[in-house]
């Protein structure tokens, strides 16, 4: 049996971490709190782990670290009652402050164009990140704008060295160190935690919810129509590179098939954003599309088996969670009729899995919390899949 999971000896940082530290536990004790299977007591003793520091809100906070991480967590408590008002209102103007700030070097950075780094723009660090929990927190505030803003700007064409490259083109390699000969160049990341699709999730999210700024839904098909040129088409139907350098634009994709089905990386992250893309441009062909190529990942054994741990990232968990949140959004019945076998494998991957991890992202919590949704199947309380942009 899977019991909740209990912070360790965390050091300052990781307390304030969503990733792997207390932050994330006390998300899913909110949750429990909200359904009535966990108490209020358990998720305070939590937070009150996770802000017993001095919590950071420097420029290299984002929504998984940080400031942003604990109004977000407290944002999820709030959902029911007027919790934790005025330490929300004191986090407010910090993350309120830091997001205009990094706009302000991220287009500063775009207007000597630069390029940029994964936590200029990523869902984890990044102010897509920062802008999931606006969406939520404050969704007609001038910090959200600007994010939005920034992030249409992002989707322009960038000239450097004499070449024209996606706007969010990195200069790193996939982990964010010094590209070696295969990532000469730097390389553009179509992944939902790092790459393109994080931006898409915010850009279509906002649109669907309507948040908008100028140029809002040509970024959004700009971003489509790119993932779209780089589709590729499988045995078992689409799938997508994890990324692309300047050697695939010229001599083709190198990766061979699809790597596993995550909402990290891979078809479920991608098809979510386009479906909800789809359904922000209200166009129904694109999101038939998007939601076939969806099920055709999920019903393919040759890429499910690829999955072997419980975990949100990259595991059953996230691969649950971004299913049932697209099937609740689905056109066709087809996506809900996968969601029970997916569920049989998330339950059996987190009963056997190896001395789990407390942690949100790759541990035993973020697994807690998709068993939530097969069991209620219900949206989420707290809202905590939202630092995700599936919700």
């Amino acid at each position: 049996m899977v019991t909740p999971a209990t912070s360790p000896a965390d050091e300052e940082w990781t307390a304030q971490s969503l990733a792997k530290g207390a932050a994330g536990i006390a998300l899913m004790h909110i949750e429990r709190a909200h359904i009535g299977v966990g108490t209020w007591k358990d998720a305070h003793a939590h937070i009150k782990r996770a802000s017993a520091a001095t919590i950071s809100a420097a420029d290299s906070t984002g929504l998984f670290l940080g400031a942003p991480a604990l109004a977000f967590v407290l944002h999820a408590a709030a959902q029911q009652g007027d919790r934790y008002a005025r330490a929300l209102k004191t986090l407010d103007t910090h993350v309120h402050r830091l997001a205009h700030r990094r706009v302000d070097a991220a287009m500063a950075r775009i207007h000597h164009r630069e390029l940029p780094a994964f936590d200029e723009y990523d869902i984890f660090y990044g102010l897509t990140g920062i802008g999931a929990h606006l969406l939520r927190r404050d969704p007609n505030g001038s910090a959200l704008e600007r994010i939005l803003a920034y992030l249409v700007a992002l989707t322009r064409p960038l000239r450097t060295n004499d070449q024209e490259l996606p706007g969010w083109w990195v200069a790193h390699d996939p982990r964010g160190r010094t590209p070696t000969a295969h990532h000469f160049g730097g390389h553009a990341n179509l992944g939902a935690a790092h790459g393109i699709t994080g931006p898409l999730l915010l850009l279509s999210q906002a649109a669907r919810h309507g948040t908008m700024v100028k140029g809002h839904h040509e970024a959004i098909d700009t971003i489509c129509t790119w993932l779209e040129s780089l589709q590729q088409q499988g045995d078992a139907g689409p799938w997508w590179p994890e990324y692309v350098t300047r050697s695939d634009l010229h001599t083709g994709i190198r990766q061979s098939g699809p790597a596993r089905p995550s909402w990290c990386y891979g078809t479920p992250g991608i098809a979510r954003a386009g479906q909800l893309a789809a359904i922000a441009l209200n166009a129904p062909t694109r999101q038939r599309f998007y939601e076939n190529a969806l099920h055709d990942c999920l019903t393919d054994r040759a890429q499910t088996v690829k999955l072997t741990d419980p975990g949100l990232c990259h595991g059953w968990a996230g691969t649950y969670q971004t299913a049932w949140r697209a099937a609740r959004d689905a056109a066709t019945p087809e996506l809900a009729a996968v969601l029970p076998h997916l569920a049989d494998q998330l339950i059996q991957h987190t009963a056997t899995a190896p001395e789990p991890e407390p942690s949100l992202l790759d541990g035993n919590v973020g697994a807690i919390l998709a068993l939530h949704t097969v069991a209620r199947d219900e949206a989420p309380i707290s809202g905590w899949d939202a630092c995700l942009l599936i919700d």
